[in-house]
């Protein structure tokens, strides 16, 4: 496995912020994988029980508990262990909470990528930034059609809206202060990446679809929908995070070229909606039901939402590898074995063959970061 992205992680040491997330458990584990040297940064985990508990992932990489709203603490970090590459994934994720707490939505999710930035500019060891947003960072408009790098910000909610407002900037600071055209004078690459709604296995957030089915399901419950027709992109944990490492591979190897921003999106091109992902979620966990629960009183969420990927499969030469439908296979066969094996179960080796099964299917496929050696 350490010669997918072309073997760039091998002994490098890598800052995550937001590692004991959901996606940031994961990303850390697959670096873990590559060899690399992973730092964590971040507050406890989110939530109980969550992936990067269950993985044992504090007994295989530093893991710092701090706050990304605190400048010096992440520049003492930086200092101390001179990461060559930061993934930033630290944030309030909910589009629901941030209703309930929207200052700190925007503190975290804004002020927070500020701090990354402003602690990169301060130190000396960062060669290679992956600023991670989200898809609903876009001015929504129900198109029909995916929306692409160019397009507008913007958001309703404060979640969407705090994305915007990092995204903005994520670009000021890479135009004044590592600019592309003088990459040889300051050797700093910075990106953001944006991806769709990410399902996977231990995944236990609240106001999530797939996380609130399995916990239903689980209690032999009904599944709670609140929207039954609304349209997300939905993709496998791994692809985006795929995306993001070879997009921190090419900016390591090829510099200020690939700085920018990035959508990592779904191969599915037709409209997947909550129905039908439900359902076909019970089906795969072998009984249940669902229920409407959707109320004129809830606060305002996008109904249609999906991303155009076509400058990352051009550029960067990256696809996506899963079906939806094989997302959901791999997510409940997780969540399968980890109820069936009881709670004191290590899940870091269901991870790992998890990620080796995904990079074969991706090598099969000719995925160019799967292939380069």
């Amino acid at each position: 496995m350490e010669t997918a992205f072309g073997g760039v992680f091998r002994g490098m040491p890598v800052l995550i912020t937001g590692h004991t997330g959901f996606k940031g458990s994961w990303l850390g584990i697959w670096l873990n994988e590559l060899g690399a040297k992973v730092v964590g940064y971040s507050l406890d985990p989110p939530t109980v029980p969550s992936n990067f508990v269950v993985s044992r992932l504090d007994r295989r990489v530093v893991d710092v508990r701090d706050d990304v709203r605190r400048l010096e603490a992440l520049c003492e970090v930086i200092e101390q262990y001179k990461p060559e590459a930061i993934f930033h994934l630290a944030a309030q994720p909910i589009v629901r909470e941030s209703y309930v707490i929207p200052k700190d939505t925007f503190d975290v999710n804004s002020g927070g990528t500020i701090n990354v930035l402003e602690a990169v500019r301060l130190t000396s060891s960062v060669r290679v930034v992956v600023c991670i947003t989200t898809d609903k960072c876009y001015e929504n408009q129900e198109w029909v059609w995916g929306y692409r790098e160019i397009d507008r910000l913007g958001g309703h909610d404060p979640y969407s809206a705090s994305k915007a407002m990092a995204e903005l900037a994520i670009s000021a600071y890479r135009q004044s202060f590592f600019p592309v055209d003088k990459y040889r004078e300051h050797g700093t690459a910075v990106a953001s990446a944006r991806a769709g709604n990410v399902i996977g296995g231990g995944d236990w957030g609240k106001d999530r679809l797939v996380p609130d089915s399995i916990r239903a399901l689980a209690k032999g419950q009904a599944i709670p929908v609140r929207n039954p027709n609304s349209v997300r992109p939905w993709q496998f944990v791994l692809e985006p995070l795929s995306g993001y490492l070879w997009l921190a591979a090419k900016l390591r190897r090829d510099g200020g070229e690939f700085a920018g921003a990035w959508n990592f999106g779904p191969p599915d091109r037709l409209a997947i909606n909550v129905r039908e992902l439900v359902e076909s979620l019970i089906q795969l966990w072998g009984a249940g039901s669902w229920e409407d629960i959707s109320s004129d009183q809830e606060p305002h969420e996008t109904g249609l939402l999906s991303l155009n990927w076509e400058k990352a499969a051009n550029v960067l030469g990256w696809q996506p590898t899963y079906t939806w439908q094989e997302a959901l296979t791999e997510t409940v066969a997780w969540f399968k074995e980890y109820y069936g094996s009881g709670s004191d179960t290590d899940m870091y080796d269901t991870c790992v063959e998890q990620i080796r099964r995904y990079v074969d299917r991706a090598r099969g496929l000719g995925r160019s970061w799967a292939c380069e050696l």
